[in-house]
C-alpha cells in the first residue's frame, strides 16, 4: 500500500492556524499573512536586543563551524602579543 500521496492537511477550523512545516504549495495567502504578522509582533516584543542576539548567533555559528581554526588563531594572537610585550 503506497501512502506517499495521502493528504496530511488539518481540518478547517473557525480560527486562523498555519503550519511552519509547509512544503510550498500548501501555504495559503491568509496563512502567510498571519505568519508574517505573528513574526513581526514577536520581533517587536523582543526589543532592541533582537539585532544583537541575531549577530551573536551568527558569530557563534561561524566560530563553532571553525573551532580548531579559531583556537589556533587565538593561540597565535596571544603568543604574538606575549612576544611583542
Amino acid at each position: 500500500m503506497d501512502t506517499t500521496n495521502q493528504s496530511t492537511a488539518l481540518p478547517a477550523t473557525s480560527w486562523t492556524t498555519w503550519s511552519t512545516a509547509c512544503f510550498g504549495a500548501g501555504m495559503q495567502v491568509p496563512d502567510a499573512h498571519a505568519l508574517r504578522e505573528h513574526l513581526l509582533l514577536c520581533r517587536a516584543q523582543a526589543g532592541p536586543t533582537f539585532v544583537l542576539r541575531c549577530g551573536a548567533d551568527a558569530v557563534r555559528g561561524f566560530l563553532a563551524a571553525r573551532l580548531i581554526t579559531t583556537l589556533a588563531a587565538g593561540i597565535l594572537l596571544i603568543g604574538t602579543g606575549a612576544l611583542v610585550l
